[in-house]
């Protein structure tokens, strides 16, 4: 029984800390102002970087606003990362299928949930090949990110001990999971089965040791870096893409002039800001 509320617990802090991190980038001060183009939702002017600048007198007029352009921009990064592809195409192949595989894995669970309440055979060949595409995807491209990052040199350069960390705990949460599951393709669902009726688990030792790793993946993952599937949007809406115009009694006003009413109680210590250390008794003129 205590194995169910460490995973039921697992999963609802996953969920907890994913909405308080959330909120914490929506209520965050205003972003620095770059209004960098092209910008998705500038309807037609999009295609080109154009921007409402262009228009004579535009305080004046109303804008043309395209969220329909800004959710498919968002989406193709999101679902396909769009701009890995476009920049780094190695990388995007081994990175993609990470991803792919996790999303193929999220369904496999809807799936098994489904398979439970709807035991129909063609749900649970579909659950099956999902699973095994899943698995499969996700740990090809977390071997070969890894690689990457331990034998290119540009790589290792920037790579902090964490990353290898969170490569190696999804990889062996991944690996567990493989094993567990080909070991006893049956004890799975009935597992899904006693979590979502909350009752004691009965199973072996190598989905117990997968159910421990995956339970510390979910706490750990909101509060890490790998936290980007929340940050991700407020960084494209509101970093790369918010150029709604600074005029008076706007909500950009207020925002700068509540941003400017805090100002920052930290200094920057680079050297090349900080100001010269003077030794004592030393001659400034010299």
């Amino acid at each position: 029984m205590l194995l169910t509320i460490y995973i039921l617990l697992s999963v609802l802090c996953f969920i907890c800390f994913s909405a308080y991190k959330a909120w914490k980038y929506a209520t965050m001060p205003i972003h620095s102002r770059l209004d960098l183009y092209p910008v998705p939702k500038e309807a037609d002017r999009a295609e080109y970087g154009g921007s409402y600048y262009e228009e004579l007198e535009w305080w004046s007029k109303p804008r043309k606003v395209s969220h329909i352009n800004e959710i498919k921009d968002m989406l193709m990064e999101m679902l396909f990362i769009k701009k890995l592809f476009e920049n780094q195409r190695k990388l995007w192949w081994a990175s993609y299928s990470f991803h792919l595989g996790i999303y193929f894995l999220f369904a496999w669970t809807i799936l098994l949930v489904i398979s439970i309440a709807w035991p129909v055979i063609f749900v649970q060949y579909i659950t099956t090949a999902i699973g095994i595409i899943g698995f499969i995807l996700a740990s090809v491209g977390n071997v070969v990110l890894l690689m990457h990052r331990l034998l290119e040199s540009d790589l290792k350069k920037y790579t902090t001990p964490q990353e290898y960390f969170n490569l190696i705990l999804i990889l062996a949460v991944l690996l567990s999971g493989i094993y567990a599951w080909s070991s006893n393709v049956a004890q799975v669902s009935q597992t899904v089965g006693q979590l979502i009726s909350f009752q004691a688990l009965d199973v072996g030792t190598a989905l117990t040791v997968h159910l421990v790793l995956l339970g510390l993946m979910f706490f750990y993952i909101p509060l890490s870096k790998m936290n980007h599937y929340v940050g991700k949007y407020f960084t494209f809406h509101k970093v790369l893409w918010e150029n709604d115009p600074n005029l008076p009694g706007s909500k950009v006003e207020k925002d700068l002039q509540e941003a400017a009413s805090h100002p920052p109680k930290t200094k920057w210590a680079a050297p090349h800001i900080s100001a010269p250390h003077i030794k004592e008794g030393s001659d400034l003129n010299a």
